[in-house]
């Protein structure tokens, strides 16, 4: 199907800025993505029905299954796994929840954590242990995390918070994650392209991140937060409800025969099932090409999605047998909780479906293409890497990915910093990363900010509009330290400025 090509055009931003701008302004997900979709299609197929039905339908069916050039059938196996892992977690989570595992552990922690900044605490650190991946950590720590909140009455939209500021921005500084491995495989490529020798992948990736002040300082401000209740906009009217909140639940929790290993044991499970899988299917493919195995080789070339699904039905295994071996739960219950379970996560599940679908849309208008161009040949090379972070960062939140950022921004971003300013070819790419975070970050089409509502069962406008203050504050300081860094080539002073910058806006919002 021939679609009109808007790669040099501003209409190419259209779509997604209407249907973002309509999901903050009406706090209707499902019906302000379909305004985008339909609209983008309507442009691409020159408002032409039958042609639009047709893109659609193309584009809709796409997400379940492909048909190559010879006609061949075959199951979008990405998609199709993160979906089943979402139906798997929510009947997990069900079933904590019916067993009483949920409120013995909430009982249990409440012993050893003393007050809400524990139980904020608690939340933000188990991303050292989730770290592998951004799906994950949003759904896992949510799960284990929500009981103890919800028992200091912390509020949905703050552990959402939590979960979201720390799992892209911590994935994205680890070389052993799925995001590390993926950025160096880019990485790797630009090198050889340029012919530049001083750098090895891995350690271009951790100079990368040592410079990625947005994801740095997105991880200090969740500490800031959760320590010292620094509760802004929305996001202050959310915890003083909270606060107000005695809700029966709390009473349920008192009254519950579970026990805490119930819960301990299926998580433990879905971690380390996960990451052994994600070994084998990395090794599986190290195996085949003849290369031995390496951890950073296997993340490198792991299958994120079946991972994650094979963790989740193991963890449910495990969960059931507890379950069994307590006999707690009669199997009237136990079947009515995989139903609750399933039907928990129906409209996450929808609006990540029509995330997907207004991607699609995006990639066809060619916004990241557009956006690209912005760039000047002419510009002074200081103000690079400033300026690419703020390409970055409206690229991944008009698309919504900030993978599909990374994979735009950084051969521009190299090529520009090669041919202009070769010392700043570092500061220039990580400026990529860090924007590419941020603006996923702000997205309310984003995968990560979809699944980090879903892990804390927290309304999803709600968690965008009490994020996005927090998230413009250290863009803001990111900003400047990515001048600091394009003026001085000195790393070190753009992250003493950045964080200087944070600390004064920090101190004005706080007696504002």
């Amino acid at each position: 199907m021939d679609l009109i090509d808007f790669s040099s055009s501003i209409w190419s931003v259209v779509p997604p800025l209407l249907a973002l701008g309509l999901a903050i302004i009406t706090r209707k997900v499902l019906l302000s993505l379909s305004i985008g979709i339909i609209v983008g299609a309507l442009m691409l197929t020159n408002a032409q029905v039958g042609s639009t039905l047709s893109y659609l339908f193309e584009r809709v069916s796409s997400l379940i299954y492909e048909v190559d050039e010879q006609g061949q059938f075959a199951f979008n196996d990405s998609n199709l796994h993160i979906i089943l892992f979402l139906l798997l977690l929510g009947i997990l989570t069900a079933l904590l929840s019916v067993s009483g595992s949920n409120q013995a552990f909430a009982k249990w922690a409440q012993k050893r954590i003393k007050g809400r900044r524990g139980a904020k605490l608690m939340a933000a650190c188990l991303v050292f242990v989730t770290f592998i991946d951004d799906y994950f950590h949003s759904l896992a720590v949510g799960a284990i995390a929500r009981p103890v909140t919800d028992k200091f009455h912390v509020s949905r939209a703050k552990l959402a918070y939590i979960l979201d500021s720390t799992a892209a921005p911590m994935c994205v500084m680890m070389p052993v994650s799925s995001w590390g491995a993926y950025i160096m495989t880019l990485i790797a490529g630009l090198l050889a392209e340029h012919a530049i020798t001083g750098y090895s992948p891995f350690s271009a990736f951790m100079t990368m991140s040592a410079m990625n002040f947005y994801a740095i300082f997105s991880m200090i401000m969740v500490f800031v937060v959760a320590y010292f209740s620094f509760d802004i906009g929305p996001m202050a009217r959310h915890e003083q409800l909270a606060l107000e909140q005695a809700t029966e639940e709390s009473e349920e929790q008192e009254q519950s025969s579970g026990k805490v290993r119930n819960l301990v044991l299926p998580i433990i499970t879905l971690i380390v099932a996960t990451v052994a899988m994600m070994m084998k299917t990395g090794n599986d493919v190290l195996s085949a090409d003849g290369k031995p195995f390496s951890v950073l080789g296997a993340f490198e070339n792991t299958t994120v999605g079946i991972s994650l699904v094979v963790g989740g039905v193991c963890a449910l295994v495990v969960s059931s047998l507890l379950i069994l071996a307590n006999r707690n739960v009669s199997l009237n219950e136990y079947g009515k909780s995989w139903w609750v379970g399933v039907k928990s996560m129906l409209g996450a599940i929808a609006i990540l479906f029509f995330a997907w679908t207004i991607n699609k849309i995006v990639g066809d208008m060619q916004t990241g293409k557009y956006l690209s161009t912005l760039i000047s040949d002419n510009l002074n090379p200081a103000f690079l890497p400033a300026i690419l972070f703020v390409l970055g960062a409206a690229m991944a939140f008009s698309t919504g990915t900030s993978w599909g950022t990374f994979g735009i921004m950084l051969p521009i971003a190299a090529a520009i910093a090669v041919n202009a300013s070769p010392e700043l070819l570092l500061p220039c790419l990580s400026a990529v990363m860090a924007g590419a975070v941020c603006g996923d970050h702000c997205s309310p089409v984003s995968d990560t900010t979809i699944l980090s509502s879903t892990g804390a069962k927290c309304n999803h406008i709600d968690h965008v509009t009490t994020q996005l203050p927090y998230a413009l504050l250290v863009a803001l300081a990111t900003t400047i330290g990515y001048l600091v860094i394009g003026f001085t080539q000195s790393g070190w002073l753009g992250f003493i400025t950045t964080g200087a910058v944070l600390f004064m806006t920090i101190l004005i919002s706080r007696k504002r």
